[in-house]
């Protein structure tokens, strides 16, 4: 069969595809017909080069494949064709529990807790047969219309004893909302970690919340699972006390599957229709669950991952200053450069005046962000086994700072960029977290040429670094970026974030607030746009504004190039100022207006363009909102020239 799956398409010779009923983790869910049992069954796919998604389908087809119990969805079936490998499995005609919060809003304690004590009577017979499960979660509880409760997807699933994707670096299974404290903590997944997230489930049923809260952003329910931050529960009723006891934050307090089943099913056993259902499925014959387990079972790497998704843009996050826990780590020297110049000597400004951190600075923290120096955190020559090295520190963003890596030619290979960020940003695949001391370093799967990590200090900052390859004799992106990333944790073991040299010049954007730039009149130009939507990034060297609906924005930033040409778009005047404006760069639907503003020799002597850049989004073809971007970049040129002096 073709590689991409379509209807009519026959799978082993007996599965008939029918139509998509779903997405799992690997991908679409299909309905087929089994013409050789005359009966319906699921099957989902993954291809055999994709190996994570490979290792996973395989895991839950060992794990469930030997689970035969009438609350979990049985494997039937596991096929290798080639170039792509399916699990069948039992077709359970239902909507998953979070289909029925989304649909009615929160549950009845009754019907939760009914839900709730068959799927614990599920993990007991998973645990007993040595299965940690590691998602239980309202997506994977299927509830029948008939109110039988059904548990499906292993496929994070792992034997106990097994602890070859937890490591180290402590390896983040499962989903934030839902994840036991001690799994974001970066310890191994045991029983009673199914147990909090079944607790977190049920909690999530009847309070219409995690039990960590609401948040905006899948890292901040990470941090309060390290936090051990449990919210009361108010409508729980007869639940309140087997939840409370689910969601223990220490697992040695919290019950097993065996106890929290019977806790449940004291407070909401199940109506008798149900029961009937369940004993009379527990005569089933099981004969067809046989697995046949093909050449994948030779994938050994067993990595799994906790899929966040990538903003397109920054936006604020709160979490608790103490979110993480105690310290332990190396120290290591600071490296304090000057990217921004001289200014005289006794120079003083509000904000600047004293680069040094306050007495009451506290290790592993961020401190002030208009005076945190992102090159205090890099070290060139502690990278300079990947080859040659050179600090590149006033390109990008004001908060950032690079290391370029050369050739014996002088050609760059590689590059290394620290960016700090007053927010935390989700990730794409988030591959594992650990602690080291009070912070906390998140490692991504590597995208391509590009790989990040993210060390998170105790004050809801974040510091990003990214390795990048930039030819084809580029070192590893991912060693790159380890390697720096345990230099910044080293230096952030004895302190906070270094603190620049001196403060900007004094005719610098660095200086404004771009927050400033433009007015509530201006930003009428974007009909749509509230000024009370207004997000003030790191430093205040970036602010948008936003519409209610996040359709429609209004972007300054600041940043520095080594020029401005062609190659950053069609050459435009702006308030006598020669600009570039390119439409559909940001995304579709966007178009950007970059300005320069004065130019200056960087601490290492590279002439460095200082300038700011404008970008307006809106669901039009990006072409038609260039004109509005143009005008509030003049504005905003306007606006610069009363704030600095004239250069």
């Amino acid at each position: 069969m073709s590689v991409t799956p379509a209807a009519g398409d026959r799978i082993d010779g007996r599965y008939l595809l029918h139509e998509p009923i779903g997405t799992g983790g690997m991908g679409v869910v299909w309905r087929a017909w089994d013409e050789r049992l005359q009966r319906w069954v699921a099957v989902k796919c993954a291809r055999l080069d994709d190996d994570r998604a490979t290792r996973r389908l395989m895991g839950e087809a060992r794990n469930a494949g030997k689970l035969h119990h009438p609350n979990i969805v049985a494997v039937f079936d596991y096929v290798d064709e080639g170039t792509t490998c399916w699990i069948v499995m039992e077709y359970v005609p239902s909507r998953s529990l979070a289909q029925l919060m989304a649909e009615r809003g929160p549950l009845a304690p009754e019907e939760a807790g009914s839900i709730g004590c068959r799927i614990a009577d599920a993990l007991v017979k998973s645990h007993r047969a040595g299965v940690v499960h590691g998602d239980v979660t309202p997506e994977n509880i299927l509830v029948t219309d008939e109110g039988v409760a059904r548990l499906t997807d292993f496929g994070i699933s792992r034997a106990l004893g097994n602890d070859a994707t937890t490591g180290t670096t402590g390896t983040v299974r499962g989903k934030p909302r839902y994840l036991a404290p001690e799994l974001a903590k970066g310890q191994s997944a045991g029983e009673k970690a199914d147990v909090f997230s079944l607790g977190a489930s049920l909690f999530a049923a009847v309070e219409g919340q995690s039990p960590y809260g609401e948040a905006e952003h899948l890292m901040t329910y990470l941090a309060r699972a390290v936090e051990g931050h449990i919210e009361p529960a108010r409508r729980a009723g007869q639940l309140a006390g087997p939840l409370a006891a689910l969601l223990e934050v220490d697992p040695g307090n919290r019950p097993d599957a065996a106890e929290a089943r019977k806790l449940l099913t004291r407070a909401a056993p199940p109506p008798a229709h149900i029961q009937e259902r369940l004993d009379d499925r527990r005569t089933l014959d099981l004969e067809s669950s046989t697995l046949r387990l093909g050449r994948a079972a030779r994938r050994t790497r067993d990595v799994l991952t906790l899929s966040l998704p990538r903003p397109v843009r920054r936006r604020p996050l709160a979490i608790t200053a103490a979110t993480l826990v105690t310290v332990c780590a190396v120290a290591a020297g600071l490296v304090v450069l000057d990217p921004w110049g001289s200014t005289g000597a006794g120079h003083k400004d509000v904000g600047f005046a004293d680069a040094r951190p306050s007495a009451s600075a506290r290790a592993g923290t961020m401190g002030d962000e208009r005076t945190a120096d992102p090159c205090g955190l890099v070290d060139a020559a502690s990278l300079s086994r990947f080859g040659h090295t050179g600090l590149d520190p006033d390109y990008g963003e004001i908060d950032r700072c690079d290391v370029l890596v050369h050739n014996t030619s002088g050609d760059d290979i590689a590059d290394l960029q620290v960016n700090l960020d007053a927010d935390r940003n989700d990730f794409d695949d988030v591959r594992s977290t650990r602690l080291v001391g009070n912070l906390t370093v998140v490692t991504v799967e590597r995208d391509g040429k590009t790989c990040e990590r993210a060390v998170l200090p105790t004050d809801g900052t974040q510091i990003r670094v990214v390795g990048r390859q930039l030819a084809p004799s580029s070192p590893d992106p991912c060693q790159l970026a380890d390697a720096a990333t345990d230099h910044v944790v080293g230096v952030l073991a004895d302190g906070p974030v270094p603190r620049r040299a001196s403060a900007p010049a004094a005719d610098s954007l660095a200086r404004l607030d771009a927050c400033t730039l433009v007015d509530a009149a201006d930003l009428t130009r974007v009909p749509g746009v509230q000024p009370a939507n207004q997000d003030r990034g790191f430093g205040a060297w970036d602010c948008d504004w936003s519409s209610d609906d996040g359709k429609r924005e209004v972007e300054i930033q600041f940043s520095r190039d080594n020029a401005l040409d062609a190659d950053d778009g069609t050459l435009v005047n702006v308030a006598g100022t020669k600009s570039y404006y390119v439409a559909d760069e940001a995304e579709d639907g966007s178009c950007t207006v970059r300005t320069p503003h004065r130019t200056y020799p960087d601490s290492v002597g590279d002439e460095t363009t200082e300038l700011f850049q404008l970008t307006v989004y809106a669901p039009r073809p990006g072409r038609q909102l260039c004109g509005v971007a143009e005008e509030l970049a003049g504005r905003v040129v306007g606006n610069i020239a009363k704030r600095l002096p004239v250069r």
